[in-house]
């Protein structure tokens, strides 16, 4: 049986934090306003892709979409302004994702195994808040 980890997400938020700044750039308008428009219809997709669910893995569907466009809208503010305030909103921005999959995640549980997963979630989403503050020097 495959677990969910939340340790590992918080690998992948480091490793993605770190690319995110190693692309940032100064957009013209019209890459932004491209970019705005490829989120936008990502969500709109992603939004089809759960028509056919239903029950939780309908809701786990739904905050991967939700995490993935708050993400790309956070890193496309970083990649016009790249400042130290938006590299902090796009790492917050992937620790409340990776928390509200991993909180849906631990609904198919019940009992000690859900308790435990919904601890772990928060745990990890700590972790990357203080992460996060550590980062801005807070």
């Amino acid at each position: 049986m495959n677990s969910f980890k939340p340790a590992r997400w918080l690998a992948l938020l480091g490793c993605s934090i770190a690319l995110t700044a190693a692309h940032a750039a100064n957009m013209t308008k019209e890459e932004a306003s491209a970019e705005k428009a490829r989120i936008e219809a990502e969500a709109k997709a992603d939004r089809k892709s759960w028509d056919g669910l239903s029950g939780n893995a309908k809701d786990v569907c739904v905050e991967q979409a939700k995490g993935k466009e708050k993400v790309a809208r956070a890193e496309l503010d970083y990649k016009q302004d790249a400042s130290e305030r938006h590299r902090g909103k796009v790492a917050a921005a992937k620790a409340d994702a990776a928390y509200n999959v991993a909180k849906e995640k631990c609904d198919d549980l019940s009992g000690e195994q859900k308790d435990v997963c919904v601890k772990d979630a928060k745990a990890a989403k700590a972790r990357a808040e203080a992460d996060v503050k550590q980062a801005r020097g807070n």
